[in-house]
């Protein structure tokens, strides 16, 4: 059987550090048939490549709950219609377990309902119904969708947390108060010195030990079952050796000190960590929530000359759609009647609204400011822009960076190597020290020693540097227009040293434009002669030819239909207009037309110096003006080439244009002449991959910033392709970054959100390492209280996910 590559994502639960991470990897790619899998903590997701013909997602989930993990499932109660007899229900069943993301499905004749368990981020509540139509059944109602069943298990973990830590705090205080109480001699007496104090202690202890510490010892054992070790080990190994320890003291077997006290604040100190953590974690995917939030949940349709609500799933391609100033609009498509002003901030990161009238695109999710418009949906549910979007950021932020390898590598042999200093500290000090310090042996000093070293490391830092600061950088981009594709793009960014910038439509705005008009000999008034230019021009596709029209249009004057009209290949046109003869083209050909230019020489001198290309116009044989046109530079370009160059990156412009115009559009926006060949001109749009090449052989990081088909191959070689969101389909599909807005400011704003994830990524990561590095030797030294050490592990976590948070408010 041909093999057959899917990739699914699937949301799993119950990893809590690094090591999980590892384990989940390790176990999915033991699958005959399995190429990668990439398991990202901060997501709390797995990116499965697999081999269809080898592998189901039955397999996949198998050895996921092998390992000792699960995957966070939807669950949907679907009413039906016409759900006769046990045949249906059979055949109903059997088609719907055959979908893939279907896990488990239920009929029941009686009540006439499917109860169908299924992968969120594989299929979801619209498809699932759209299905059961097709298997010629109807769902009666569309039932309460839960529309992020991954953000529902991250609040059922979060409050998970939260009543385990005000479990153990209820036992933990009274336990830390009597302990303290005594030990400073405050409680003394019989109470204190009698056998019912410990009692009492074992007491308060043991719940939070079995109770909130439950899922340390179950993680432990999954990870033991699996051949690994991870974070839970540590403590179950470190609160475990406090709490049993203290057990024969209190029967009197042992001499020594009770220390129930120390393990339950071990365990609720990091519980408290944990419950923080989620919490923080949870805002990590805040931008990508508010992305899917935009989407409405109803859309007014006109069917059948009746406006009607439906629910925007519903929305079919080619349906008329109705939205009201102040409405969002339900899914992308173009206007049929009306015109208004829509606010895409919230896609493209533009803050001023854009003009929309008769013909023109709008995307879903954008509020329409003004006026009514009429739409005809042309994208609907997963093809539509939000949906991409969405679809990009999460295939982002699924992905690794190449800076976490070196976190993934320590992280696989962290725990072991901790246990082992562990072991070492306690033999240490019984063994070694007494003879060094000329002291008696203490083991009760070994043990709380070992304890602090098991409880002081932590490998969720390390597991959390990367993704939780990609995780917040990709969002953060999003809701600006910048859709990285992926960490490595977002890590790539920032370290590139040369920007090369194609001209047309990148920094221009791609489209040309009358700049200029010069009257010649004419008689008449500027209008006229233009509106008679603009009329022969009627029937020409020449953009220098739409140019001249577009400038009668903007000025609002009358244009006739020319009555001849003839193209000259490479010369211009001639048509016969209200009764003159006019004759439209370049300059070069003045004088084979035999017009006298009467002076004119200086100027069209100056408006090629200008980058603008000069267009005579002569009627009835007799030169009567001359057009200068230019495709202008695009708002903020030149700002934005200066805020590249403030940040120390070498600019160049690409262009086919001749050294002459190139130079000329240079100098307008501020890309520096002399300094190296900062100018590619006369560039073929083979060439383009070519010069970027050879930038890359000079030992430059090169980003390239295009738009057209053309830039697709030197896009995809360059080191980070930038795509202007405004460009073709085959631009943005090529390059690794995606700007939805076509201003050339949002490179730089790109380039400086790559920069700050990177520096917090370091930042994250120096954190993790330098703290186990410090701490460890400090706990095993004899320094560290292991109440202590217990603090300052939970904090160690909760220190990455906020610093990783910052970027979320940074400027760009």
């Amino acid at each position: 059987m041909a093999s057959e590559l899917k990739i699914s994502t699937l949301p799993i639960t119950g990893m809590t550090c690094a090591n999980c991470v590892q384990t989940v990897e390790r176990n999915l790619k033991k699958i005959d048939g399995v190429v990668a899998a990439n398991v990202n903590l901060s997501t709390e997701r797995a990116a499965v490549e697999y081999d269809a013909a080898k592998v189901d997602q039955d397999d996949l989930l198998a050895q996921i709950k092998r390992a000792g993990y699960g995957v966070a499932l939807g669950e949907a109660d679907i009413a039906l219609v016409r759900l006769s007899d046990d045949a249906d229900a059979n055949r109903l069943e059997k088609s719907l377990n055959a979908m893939e993301g279907v896990v488990e499905v239920r009929s029941n004749l009686a009540t006439e309902k499917v109860r169908v368990r299924y992968i969120p981020t594989v299929i979801t509540q619209r498809e699932l119904r759209a299905a059961i139509a097709s298997f010629g059944f109807e769902a009666l109602d569309q039932g309460s969708e839960v529309e992020d069943v991954e953000r529902q298990a991250r609040l059922n973990e979060i409050e998970r947390q939260r009543r385990l830590f005000l479990v153990g705090l209820t036992f933990t205080l009274p336990l830390l108060a009597l302990s303290m109480l005594r030990d400073f001699g405050i409680l003394a007496g019989s109470f204190a010195e009698g056998p019912y104090f410990g009692w009492i202690l074992f007491a308060l202890a043991t719940p939070v030990q079995f109770y909130v510490g439950k899922q340390y010892y179950v993680g432990a054992y999954k990870a033991l079952r699996n051949k690994a070790a991870n974070m839970d080990v540590l403590i179950a190994m470190g609160s475990s050796a406090a709490y049993f320890y203290s057990i024969p003291v209190l029967l009197g077997v042992l001499e020594g000190h009770l220390f129930f006290e120390t393990a339950a604040v071990i365990i609720t100190l990091i519980v408290l960590g944990k419950y923080l953590e989620a919490g923080a974690k949870g805002q990590t995917s805040e931008a990508i929530r508010k992305l899917m939030n935009l989407k409405p949940k109803m859309a007014r349709i006109i069917r059948d000359g009746t406006e009607t609500d439906i629910a925007v799933d519903d929305v079919q391609l080619g349906d008329e759609l109705v939205v009201r100033p102040g409405e969002t609009i339900p899914v992308d498509g173009v206007v049929t009647h009306g015109k208004s002003s829509v606010d895409e901030s919230m896609l493209t990161g533009e803050s001023m609204p854009r003009e929309k009238t008769i013909g023109d695109d709008v995307v879903g999710a954008t509020l329409n400011k003004l006026g009514m418009l009429h739409i005809e949906a042309t994208k609907v549910g997963k093809d539509t822009a939000l949906a991409q979007i969405v679809r990009l950021v999460e295939n982002a932020q699924a992905s690794k960076a190449p800076i976490q390898r070196l976190a993934d590598q320590v992280s696989a042999y962290f725990v072991p190597m901790v246990i082992g200093i562990a072991l070492l500290t306690f033999f240490g000090w019984y063994s070694l020290a007494p003879t060094i310090l000329n002291e008696s042996q203490d083991f009760t000093r070994a043990l709380i020693n070992m304890v602090a070293v098991l409880v002081i490391a932590c490998p969720c830092a390390m597991g959390l540097a990367t993704p939780t600061a990609v995780m917040v950088g990709t969002g953060r981009g999003a809701t600006s227009g910048i859709l990285f594709k992926s960490s490595e793009a977002l890590e790539q960014a920032g370290r590139v040293d040369t920007i090369v910038l194609d001209k047309t439509g990148t920094i221009t705005r791609g489209q040309p434009e009358v700049t200029d008009f010069i009257r010649a000999k004419w008689s008449g008034t500027d209008d006229e002669l233009i509106a008679l230019a603009a009329g022969a021009e009627k029937g020409s596709e020449h953009p220098l030819g739409e140019a001249i029209v577009a400038e009668a249009g903007r000025r609002g004057l009358k244009v006739d239909s020319p009555d001849q009209f003839f193209a000259i290949v490479g010369k211009g046109i001639e048509a016969q207009i209200q009764g003159h003869r006019v004759r439209i083209g370049s300059t070069n050909e003045l004088q084979n037309e035999g017009l006298a230019i009467d002076g004119l020489g200086p100027r069209i001198d100056e408006l090629q110096n200008q980058a603008k290309t000069s267009i005579f116009v002569s009627v009835d044989g007799e030169l009567s003006g001359l057009f200068g046109i230019a495709d202008q530079a695009k708002e903020g370009s030149a700002e934005a080439i200066r805020e590249l160059q403030s940040m120390g990156l070498e600019v160049i412009m690409m262009t086919g244009d001749n050294r002459q115009t190139a130079e000329a559009m240079a100098k307008n926006v501020g890309i520096k002449l002399g300094e190296g060949n900062n100018i590619l001109a006369n560039v073929t749009p083979d060439e383009k991959i070519e010069h970027v090449r050879k930038l890359q052989k000079e030992g430059r990081s090169v980003a390239m910033v295009g738009d057209g088909i053309n830039d697709a191959p030197a896009l995809a070689g360059a080191d980070v392709g930038i795509a202007i969101g405004t460009g073709t389909d085959v631009a943005l599909a090529a390059a690794e970054v995606a700007l939805m807005s076509g201003d050339l400011r949002s490179v730089p704003k790109a380039i400086a959100l790559s920069k700050k994830t990177l520096r917090t990524i370091k930042q994250n990561l120096f954190w993790a390492f330098i703290y186990n590095i410090l701490l460890i030797p400090v706990a095993a030294l004899g320094f560290l209280n292991p109440m202590l050490a217990a603090g300052a592990m939970a904090f160690s976590s909760i220190f990455v996910v906020t610093n990783s948070l910052r970027l979320r408010n940074s400027k760009i």
